[in-house]
């Protein structure tokens, strides 16, 4: 095929912001988690599809299949889709303690 390019799990995007490894970063409507540490402007290389523990508001339940936005704003994952971006589904429920700051979520790759 001379069209084609990449098969698309990974993608090469300017970091917006400084981030580590495993943080969630957010490009437009371009959502993956970080392979490495970036500082803002540097190229980072993105996971867009699997399924990653990713940092979540605490104090907030989720069920399987619930639908897990991104928070750009306070860098986290939410239920709550008001101003926020679809990122994908929760594959495990989380309890609602203040303490329960990881959830486990299956990227949608959608964008």
């Amino acid at each position: 095929m001379k069209t084609y390019v990449q098969p698309g799990n990974t993608i090469t995007l300017t970091a917006p912001y400084a981030v580590a490894s495993g943080d969630g970063v957010l490009v437009g409507s371009i959502f993956g988690i970080a392979a490495g540490a970036a500082a803002i402007g540097e190229p980072v290389e993105t996971a867009l599809v699997g399924v990653f523990d990713i940092t979540k508001v605490g104090s907030q339940a989720w069920t399987v299949g619930a639908k897990v936005y991104w928070d750009d704003t306070n860098k986290r994952c939410t239920t709550v889709a008001t101003d926020n971006t679809l990122i994908g589904v929760a594959v495990e429920a989380v309890a609602s303690g203040a303490g329960d700051t990881i959830g486990r979520v299956r990227l949608n790759a959608a964008f």
